[in-house]
């Protein structure tokens, strides 16, 4: 899908964007749709996304106005390509760098020939238990509402699928990697699960969205861009 100049908002756009860091997925749908709203000259626009990125991450986000919203359903159920870093030998409670390191762990033992047996040994199906601090609703709330309250729970687990998953480059302690999974799969799940299994710690560091089914980054609007284009000429 190429970028355009020339839309149609209320019949409806499915549209690609490169989602900044700190930005929520809800910040991006809340942009859309107060700059399309602007440039259309009406009070409100239906604008949805059609799969989370977590804060801390970058990359492509897909976002549907006017009918296009429909697509939602088609659109979530798509597999994804991620680019990112998992850092060995320290974990934190959200996987992630949202919160700060809890525990230190020893990786001396740790070879880079290790390191690829397991990411192949990922592939495949298999069952994840999702982040504490994760958007999934439990009893009407979202699980990093209860994180944040210190709340303990049980987190059920979910089938996911790892088409491929390779390591880029090994620089203890970081690790870049490529990875193609299902729809549903927490990338900070494997951070995590890829330490243990290396009788150490890790927790993702960096992640980037590349490729939502046939959707792809390069083909992305840069926010500002997009305002730019969609601005009415004064």
């Amino acid at each position: 899908m190429k970028k355009q100049s020339n839309f149609d908002f209320i019949k409806g756009e499915t549209l690609l964007f490169d989602k900044p860091i700190s930005w929520t997925s809800f910040d991006v749908v809340k942009k859309v749709r107060m700059e399309v709203s602007k440039a259309l000259g009406i009070k409100k626009i239906k604008v949805g996304h059609g799969g989370t990125l977590d804060p801390l991450a970058t990359g492509l986000m897909i976002v549907c106005t006017g009918k296009a919203t429909k697509r939602f359903d088609e659109l979530i159920g798509l597999d994804k390509v991620y680019s990112g870093t998992f850092c060995l030998g320290a974990t934190t409670p959200s996987y992630d760098l949202e919160t700060e390191v809890d525990k230190e762990y020893d990786i001396s033992h740790i070879t880079e020939a290790q390191i690829k047996k397991l990411a192949a040994e990922f592939v495949g199906q298999q069952m994840q238990t999702p982040p504490i601090y994760s958007a999934i609703k439990v009893e009407g709330k979202r699980l990093y509402e209860k994180a944040r309250k210190g709340e303990t729970l049980e987190i059920k687990q979910r089938e996911v699928h790892i088409y491929s998953f390779k390591i880029d480059t090994i620089s203890l302690p970081i690790i870049s990697f490529t990875i193609h999974c299902s729809k549903g799969t927490y990338i900070r799940s494997i951070a995590y699960d890829f330490g243990k299994r290396l009788n150490s710690g890790a927790y993702l560091a960096s992640l980037r969205r590349l490729q939502i089914g046939e959707f792809r980054l390069e083909n992305a609007w840069e926010i500002d861009d997009f305002v730019k284009t969609i601005k009415p000429k004064e």
